[in-house]
């Protein structure tokens, strides 16, 4: 009963996805039929000026709200950060790790000389990942993760966001619940 209930929801966020690329394509169809009225058929100039400075404006307004990750507003504040979750190929729970109470994890695999909180040994892509790959530091019950020098990076795709950013070497990123970190090709979500 739980796999079906599984199911269900990804079915849902599916459709959610399809329904927005359907919007997508009705905007640009219709600013294409928008333009091609004011540019090509109308000959007053006027309305060209305005109507290119009003078509402009909105792209860039739609461009920076769809795709611009913004890191410092946390939607879901009421949600304390408790787990780690490893996920597998078709986004299974492969493995987890209990976070509450802790201050500070590095992500990595272990060796002899090495312990991390998070051990990535074993995994498929196992041989992409630092020894060090990542850091985590709850700073006043807020979560962060930063990339500490890796080969291969870290991402993350926020939760309310569909694009995944790849973050800069010593900048902390703030992380959420729901969000994905990848390290190097290796998912693991934020629960």
């Amino acid at each position: 009963m739980k796999f079906q209930s599984t199911k269900r929801v990804g079915k849902q966020s599916e459709n959610k996805k399809m329904m927005i690329k359907i919007l997508d394509f009705t905007i640009f169809i219709i600013s294409c039929i928008a333009f091609f009225y004011v540019f090509i058929v109308n000959q007053e100039l006027l309305l060209k000026i305005i109507f290119g400075s009003a078509l402009c404006l909105i792209a860039i307004i739609y461009s920076l709200v769809k795709y611009v990750p913004n890191d410092s507003v946390n939607t879901r504040t009421d949600l304390a950060i408790q787990k780690m979750v490893l996920l597998g190929e078709m986004g299974e729970t492969t493995k987890e790790w209990l976070i509450q109470g802790k201050t500070s994890l590095v992500i990595g695999k272990s060796s002899k000389e090495i312990e991390v909180g998070i051990d990535l040994s074993g995994t498929e892509y196992e041989s992409l990942i630092n020894y060090e790959h990542a850091v985590l530091n709850c700073v006043a019950n807020a979560w962060f993760i930063e990339d500490i020098d890796s080969v291969s990076g870290v991402g993350i795709k926020k939760a309310d966001k569909r694009v995944k950013i790849r973050l800069k070497q010593g900048i902390p990123c703030r992380i959420n619940v729901g969000d994905t970190i990848y390290i190097a090709n290796t998912r693991i979500l934020v629960r």
